[in-house]
């Protein structure tokens, strides 16, 4: 993040839940900070990027999923939780890898201007 920061990008989460991987919805650091908040493992984790200033962008198709990921915004979490769940930061995206040349190439062959 001191990288991006240093060059004024601002980082985004596209799959801030890992596509629910890694048991990202039942994680007891999670659940555990959750209940303190009245709040779900998922919003937990959407705050902990928000608060780092992270852009997240969490994909759902269920409406009550979609409703709770706005429901973030009345709650702060403690800089002791914040630590809680930086433990859990595997520090690389567990979706694709950034280091595969081939999916570099991919990424350098997409054209978003016409």
């Amino acid at each position: 993040m001191k990288t991006m920061s240093d060059y004024g990008v601002t980082p985004q989460a596209w799959g801030p839940f890992a596509e629910g991987q890694f048991g990202i919805f039942t994680n007891p650091i999670l659940t555990e900070i959750g209940r303190a908040h009245g709040k779900t493992a998922a919003q937990v984790a959407l705050r902990w990027n928000i608060q780092r200033g992270v852009v997240v962008i969490p994909k759902s198709v269920h409406r009550d999923r979609i409703e709770q990921n706005f429901d973030i915004w009345d709650f702060s979490l403690s800089k002791e939780e914040m630590a809680k769940i930086d433990t859990l930061d595997m520090g690389h995206s567990s979706i694709v890898d950034h280091n595969n040349p081939e999916f570099i190439k991919m990424l350098h062959s997409l054209k978003i201007h016409p």
